[in-house]
């Protein structure tokens, strides 16, 4: 018997005994006199046993099964879940292992066995929350974050990623060796054929986004610019997006929370899926943002989307590129940085203005009356020709390096 049952036994024996009327007991048990009374004839013919809850003794109908609590620890000590936490490893008993159990049973049955969940809840400072954006597609929070994705690699990489502001859904991701402006450029890619076009862009100040000069750049006097931009902010103003400056990470904390999800998450996932290279993991990321989103979005405010749907005419690839202006000279050739590069093109007359095109997916091109040329490097500032087929495409892939993969934040 627990304390409760031993007094409510007690007080009925004295009853019993007539050393306590009905009405006492009843005020001093909380029950009606109706009630102890039934409890005293209880009393009588079975005895102090008889003041045990009936489900005394037996196995509830909810409870786990023995074997079943058996199969989680021993699943939870597989190696791949070392790293988990609690909520995680419930949804991999679901999806992987059809074992339904409720989030408290399971951080019962683990916390009674020692263990406890990898994620370490700091205490913060609490800030004010901006207000939620009404409708999807009204505002997106861009980002990139560094972590050690890979078990058994030390080694920092950079997931880039764009959350919406109103449903939490993630609209892209990518991962590359560092933070750059092809990761921006793929997670770009991602929501425009995905989602469409937002509203407006929420970025910190990364000099991909915003620059850091308030002068105009020869480049941009060149391309006719007013005020000065980066090439990222020229492709967001070709298609109306509005870049906003975020002035602090607690500005745009959605997607900061969204990476301490997925530094958990991610790790395990890549682990368990034997996930080993960039490329792999890029793959899965692709069909990892349905399921994730299937499980954290959230309805918005407005029903209606702000997304509007990429125009047929907009020609992705070209649109994604960094791009410089030049102008052709008489032996049909063009210059940037020192490097002269011959248009394998006889349609092209010299004195016309023609678009270097560069990005990791089309490498580097020129583009002119809407069609894409190849051109090849020539000779170097020093003005040496070039001969060797090495060295050739060894000077492209420094422009792709320098314009697109370089590390932004080492860079800046």
């Amino acid at each position: 018997m627990n304390k409760k049952e031993n007094l409510k036994a007690s007080v009925i024996e004295c009853c019993v005994n007539g050393t306590m009327t009905i009405k006492v007991a009843a005020d001093r048990l909380g029950f009606s006199e109706r009630y102890v009374k039934k409890l005293k004839a209880r009393y009588k013919k079975l005895g102090a046993s008889s003041m045990l809850h009936g489900n005394c003794g037996r196995q509830p109908k909810h409870a786990i099964d023995a074997e079943i609590k058996s199969k989680i620890i021993e699943i939870w000590k597989q190696p791949d879940f070392e790293e988990c936490n609690f909520k995680h490893f419930q949804e991999f008993l679901e999806e992987d292992y059809n074992i339904i159990i409720s989030y408290s049973a399971l951080y019962n049955l683990l916390h009674k066995k020692g263990y406890k969940s990898p994620r370490k809840h700091k205490k913060i400072k609490v800030h004010n929350r901006r207000k939620e954006r009404s409708s999807e597609g009204e505002l997106l929070q861009v980002d990139g974050t560094p972590h050690q994705f890979f078990y058994g690699d030390d080694k920092m990489y950079c997931l880039h990623g764009f959350i919406d502001d109103a449903t939490h859904k993630v609209t892209g991701l990518y991962l590359s060796e560092n933070e750059c402006m092809h990761g921006y450029l793929e997670v770009t890619r991602q929501t425009l054929k995905n989602f469409g076009m937002p509203l407006a862009l929420y970025a910190d100040g990364s000099s991909i986004f915003f620059p850091k000069d308030k002068e105009l750049t020869i480049e941009e006097q060149l391309a006719g610019l007013t005020k000065p931009t980066t090439q990222y902010g020229r492709m967001m103003d070709e298609l109306n997006i509005k870049l906003i400056h975020a002035g602090s990470s607690q500005a745009k904390g959605r997607v900061e929370r969204l990476w301490n999800t997925l530094h958990d998450r991610l790790r395990t996932e890549f682990r368990i899926n034997k996930i080993t290279t960039l490329e792999e993991a890029n793959e899965f990321l692709i069909k990892y943002i349905p399921k994730f989103n299937k499980k954290f979005a959230i309805e918005a405010e407005n029903k209606q989307s702000s997304f509007m749907k990429l125009p047929k005419y907009v020609n992705i690839d070209y649109l994604l590129s960094v791009k410089y202006n030049r102008t052709v000279d008489v032996s049909n050739c063009i210059s940037i940085s020192g490097t002269t590069f011959l248009i394998e093109t006889k349609e092209i007359l010299h004195k016309k203005k023609v678009e270097i095109c560069i990005s990791k997916r089309i490498g580097m091109k020129v583009r002119f009356n809407e069609k894409w040329y190849k051109i090849t490097p020539i000779s170097t500032q020093n003005k040496k020709s070039l001969k060797s087929n090495e060295s050739i495409e060894g000077i492209i892939q420094e422009f792709i390096y320098f314009n697109c993969l370089k590390n932004e934040r080492l860079s800046a």
